[in-house]
């Protein structure tokens, strides 16, 4: 996927959730977001949604399932607003399915992922992303694929790899710590800005070759 993903940053989310949903969300003790509540963003997306939604599995998810030559579609949560200063952590669920052919974040030409979560903060124009991705081969661990200018900064992270398939995995982050590890040379006493949303992405485009993730079990912490 090219350099326009950074922009799930969530400009284009304004408005795609109901104030509803919205608020159903935001009141729950453990910041809980419903898989009903993803939207496509419009603005880095294909026209045709290969996004499904398992409402009876458990637990609930949601199956991104690519195949070429689909353009790749991006599906995005706005957190409410009453809640962007208050938001320390981020929780999920995914499983890889099928990864894409040679799929690797830090290779030219390669970039594609069975799974990837973006999260992103804004500070007056300047936003700021990272992009975690389950990769096929990519090295466990590494951060590369950065980008940076006056009006956004963002970091690529493999923080899975390989198989195996089929399996949950657990992940929880720190975002004020990741934050700064990835925005402020590691400050503890950096401030950290408004927490925006979370995006997610299934995608083959790159490689040519078909790629399906599982997402589920989404949960932001508060302060």
């Amino acid at each position: 996927m090219n350099s326009r993903i950074w922009s799930i940053c969530l400009a284009s989310l304004v408005g795609a959730l109901s104030q509803r949903e919205s608020t159903a969300a935001s009141t729950r003790a453990d910041l809980r977001v419903p898989i009903s509540v993803w939207r496509v963003v419009k603005r880095d997306s294909g026209p045709v949604n290969y996004y499904t939604l398992h409402s009876d599995s458990e637990p609930p998810y949601i199956r991104g399932n690519y195949h070429s030559p689909l353009e790749t579609v991006v599906l995005g949560y706005q957190v409410p607003d009453d809640d962007r200063v208050r938001v320390r952590s981020l929780h999920w669920k995914w499983r890889a399915v099928t990864l894409p052919e040679g799929g690797n974040e830090c290779a030219k030409g390669k970039g594609d992922s069975a799974a990837v979560i973006y999260v992103s903060w804004r500070r007056f124009l300047r936003w700021y992303a990272v992009k975690y991705v389950w990769s096929s081969v990519g090295p466990k661990g590494a951060v590369c694929d950065k980008k940076s200018n006056p009006f956004m900064a963002q970091d690529t992270v493999i923080l899975e790899s390989g198989g195996p398939l089929d399996t949950w995995r657990d992940e929880s982050i720190d975002l004020d710590a990741e934050f700064r590890k990835h925005f402020a040379d590691n400050d503890p006493k950096s401030d950290v800005p408004d927490f925006m949303g979370v995006g997610l992405m299934t995608d083959g485009d790159q490689t040519h070759s078909n790629s399906v993730g599982d997402y589920a079990d989404f949960y932001l912490g508060r302060r």
